[in-house]
C-alpha cells in the first residue's frame, strides 16, 4: 500500500510541475517578439511580368461558413470549357506574392487559374487572423476544387492542382484523396515535416526558445485566449519561422507592402507532424516534382521518396538551386516552362 501510495505522490508532483509549466508558459509576460520589418528592395514583377495584357475577376467561395478570397484568371477563348489549375501559396504566404506570375503565363496558354487566399491569411476570412493550421488548409484545398468545377466556364474533368514549398505539400495530399484531379504540379514541395525539421536540427541546433514559442500560442489556444504571434521570417538569429537571409531577402524583395510578416506560433509543434509523403502512394494521376538540389527547407531526400512511392505518376526535374531561387529570374523561366510542358501533356 505504501508504494502504491508513493507512486501517486510521484504523479501528483509530475502533474503539478506541468501544470505550473503549462500556467507560466501560456500567461507569463516577457514572451512578445519584436515585428520584423521588410524593407521594400526592387520589386520583381519588372522582371518577369508579360508584355502581353491580361486580366483577373475577383471571386470568392464559402468553407464552412467562411469566405475565402480568390483571384480568377480566364483565357479569351472560352468557345468551350477550359482546364483550370489551382493555386495556394507556401508557408504564411498570401495569393498576392508570386503566384500571379505564374497565372499569367497558364492564361495566356489558354488555362483558367484560381489563387486563392487560405482562411485566416491576405483577403480572406478567419479568426485568428496568421493563423496556419494544416487540416483547415487541405479543406480549403477541396473547397477551391468544388467551386472550380462548379463554374460553366471550366471543365471539371480537367482540373490541376499547383503548390509550393508548403501547398507542395497539400496538393499531394488533396490528389490522394480526390482521385478526379488530373494532374499536380508540385514546386520544391515541403513532402514531410519531419525531414525538414531534421535538417533545421542539423544547421541551427535544438532550438528551445522557438519551441517554448511555439508552445506559449498552443497552450493559449487551449485555454481560449488570444493567439501568440512570431514573424515568417526574420535575419539569421532571430525568432521567426523561416530565419535565414535568403528567405528574408525572397520576403523582402516579392512580398506587397500590406503583407503582414507574423504566423501563429503553433505550427512550430504541429509542423514537424505533416508528412504527406505518406499518402503518395494513394495518388492516380501524373505529378511534376520540382526539385531543388541545394534546398534547405524542404529535403530533396523526401521528394525522391515520394517519387518512389507514386512510381509510374512520378515526372522529376532537377535543378541545382536553393529554395528561393526557384521563384526568381532563369530559374522561375525554367520551371515555369517545365510546367506549361506538363500542363500541355496531361490537361
Amino acid at each position: 500500500m505504501e508504494i502504491v501510495v508513493m507512486i501517486l505522490q510521484v504523479i501528483g508532483i509530475i502533474i503539478g510541475i506541468f501544470a505550473l509549466y503549462f500556467l507560466i508558459v501560456a500567461l507569463a509576460p516577457g514572451f512578445s517578439i519584436s515585428k520584423q520589418r521588410l524593407e521594400k528592395a526592387k520589386k520583381l514583377i519588372n522582371e518577369i511580368e508579360p508584355k502581353k495584357t491580361w486580366s483577373r475577376k475577383e471571386v470568392s467561395f464559402q468553407v464552412k461558413g467562411t469566405a475565402l478570397s480568390a483571384w480568377l484568371y480566364l483565357p479569351e477563348d472560352l468557345s468551350d470549357p477550359v482546364p483550370c489549375i489551382i493555386m495556394g501559396n507556401g508557408l504564411g504566404g498570401t495569393k498576392d506574392i508570386i503566384l500571379e506570375h505564374y497565372a499569367i503565363r497558364y492564361q495566356d496558354a489558354g488555362f483558367a487559374v484560381l489563387i486563392f487566399d487560405y482562411r485566416h491569411f491576405g483577403e480572406s476570412e478567419g479568426k485568428p487572423r496568421q493563423l496556419i493550421w494544416i487540416p483547415y488548409q487541405l479543406e480549403d484545398w477541396l473547397a477551391a476544387i468544388t467551386y472550380a468545377r462548379g463554374l460553366k466556364e471550366i471543365d471539371p474533368a480537367r482540373i490541376a492542382l499547383w503548390g509550393t514549398s508548403m501547398s507542395g505539400g497539400h496538393v499531394v495530399v488533396t490528389a490522394a484523396k480526390d482521385k478526379d484531379i488530373a494532374c499536380v504540379s508540385a514546386q520544391c514541395p515541403g513532402l514531410d515535416g519531419r525531414a525538414s525539421a531534421i535538417m533545421a536540427y542539423k544547421r541551427e541546433g535544438i532550438n528551445f526558445r522557438m519551441i517554448i514559442h511555439g508552445q506559449r500560442d498552443l497552450f493559449r489556444s487551449w485555454l481560449g485566449l488570444s493567439p501568440h504571434k512570431i514573424p515568417i521570417v526574420g535575419r539569421p538569429g532571430t525568432i521567426a519561422l523561416m530565419a535565414t537571409s535568403d528567405a528574408y531577402d525572397f520576403f523582402e524583395r516579392c512580398a506587397p507592402d500590406d503583407f503582414i510578416n507574423e504566423a501563429c506560433a503553433r505550427i512550430i509543434i504541429r509542423g514537424d507532424k505533416y508528412r504527406p509523403v505518406k499518402q503518395a502512394h494513394e495518388v492516380r494521376c501524373p505529378v511534376l516534382l520540382q526539385i531543388c538540389d541545394h534546398d534547405s527547407f524542404t529535403p530533396k531526400s523526401a521528394a525522391e521518396e515520394a517519387e518512389k512511392k507514386l512510381g509510374k505518376y512520378a515526372e522529376v526535374k532537377h535543378y541545382p538551386i536553393g529554395h528561393f531561387d526557384i521563384y526568381i529570374g532563369d530559374n522561375f523561366e525554367r520551371s515555369v516552362s517545365d510546367q506549361l510542358t506538363f500542363f500541355q501533356k496531361h490537361l
